[in-house]
């Protein structure tokens, strides 16, 4: 059979450690838990199954295995001591049987994204960047258009657009609006990449800057940074604009979503898995939703393409048109609206929508 492994990680510490070892994730604190993740072994999580390929009828299994850092531990902590970490958690994956390996939320960010970690597997790895762009993007577009935005005419921002996943966000993105903030933290690599992107897309209005103000005149915004705190405000947004908040942890204050009934803040890259999978395993999504990333490395497994996919600091627009076509082929499909964790219904989207018109008028 065709196999896979993904590794998670805690990133709501007490959260996340609760649903594995609830006594633990009930009596440590966070800083505990930061504490101790530094001596805990890599943790075999649940096998997932019930995936089937709605092109070929193939089913295949995999594992979650969990490398205990926390996001803050992993920047605390010296390089190679998160990488021995997470290679130490592929090896519990290859003495499972998977072929392919997926790293999740922090572990594909880390060092150079994935390479040190393939270099010292025996199987290949993937990011799922890749697929997380894709899907990223269909999504703003589609909620762009539950929000009655006119996206042809629309003004965009990208917070952390230098970096791997924002950078062909940024690329894709400037394909539809018409005009397009990079938002990155270092001035003259965010000239750069205007440059570049002005070159392939002359007809849009490019502005980089490093100025996370910029935000404010976005109608659309995609968010995909490193940060390990929440870097956007309620102070950053205009009433009914769109959020797609790709990063994990969040780039999103919860407090939006307690205070601003105008804006709609939605989670980055949740698509449906095909067949009746079950991952045996509460991740915090309802049954037969996943991450984009966690797809990437199904899909992959799904066609049989055991390589490392989606490695590095850079990622092209050709391996994101790839993986889509691989993706909907096999039959995942981006998945309806969820806003932090819980899911967006209709009437709620034009209950926003409501009040953002309100705002505005009143403003």
């Amino acid at each position: 059979m065709d196999t896979f492994a993904f590794i998670i990680h805690p990133i709501d510490p007490k959260r996340d450690v609760s649903r594995k070892f609830p006594l633990l994730g009930k009596i440590l604190n966070e800083r505990q838990i930061d504490f101790f993740s530094t001596y805990f072994p890599p943790v075999y999580i649940s096998e997932i199954e019930g995936i089937r390929s709605e092109a070929s009828g193939k089913e295949i299994k995999g594992w979650f295995v969990a490398a205990p850092y926390t996001p803050r531990r992993m920047m605390e902590l010296p390089e190679q001591t998160v990488y021995r970490k997470i290679i130490q958690t592929g090896r519990m994956a290859e003495k499972l049987g998977a072929k392919l390996l997926g790293l999740g939320a922090f572990t594909s960010v880390v060092g150079d994204a994935g390479l040190t970690i393939s270099q010292n597997l025996d199987i290949p790895v993937t990011t799922g960047d890749s697929y997380t762009v894709a899907v990223a993007v269909r999504a703003i577009v589609a909620a762009g258009a539950e929000m009655r935005i006119p996206v042809p005419q629309a003004t965009a921002a990208v917070v952390g657009a230098t970096g791997a996943i924002g950078r062909v966000c940024a690329a894709l993105l400037a394909d539809k609006v018409a005009t397009l903030y990079l938002v990155g933290k270092e001035q003259t690599r965010t000239e750069q990449l205007a440059r570049e992107i002005e070159a392939d897309h002359p007809r849009a209005r490019i502005i980089p800057t490093v100025d996370l103000d910029a935000v404010r005149h976005a109608e659309l915004v995609l968010t995909v940074t490193s940060d390990t705190q929440a870097i956007i405000r309620s102070e950053h947004l205009k009433p009914g604009c769109v959020v797609c908040d790709v990063s994990r942890p969040r780039d999103v204050s919860a407090e939006i979503a307690a205070h601003r009934n105008d804006v709609l803040v939605i989670d980055g890259g949740v698509v449906d898995v095909p067949g009746m999978v079950d991952f045996h395993f509460d991740f915090g999504f309802p049954p037969g939703k996943a991450y984009a990333c966690m797809a990437e490395t199904i899909a992959l497994a799904l066609e049989g393409r055991y390589e490392s996919y989606t490695i590095g600091k850079k990622i092209s627009r050709q391996q994101v048109e790839e993986i889509d076509k691989i993706a909907s082929k096999h039959g995942f499909r981006l998945s309806g609206f969820r806003s932090f964790e819980k899911n967006l219904t209709t009437a709620q989207i034009k209950n926003i929508w409501l009040h953002a018109q309100a705002a505005s008028q009143s403003a």
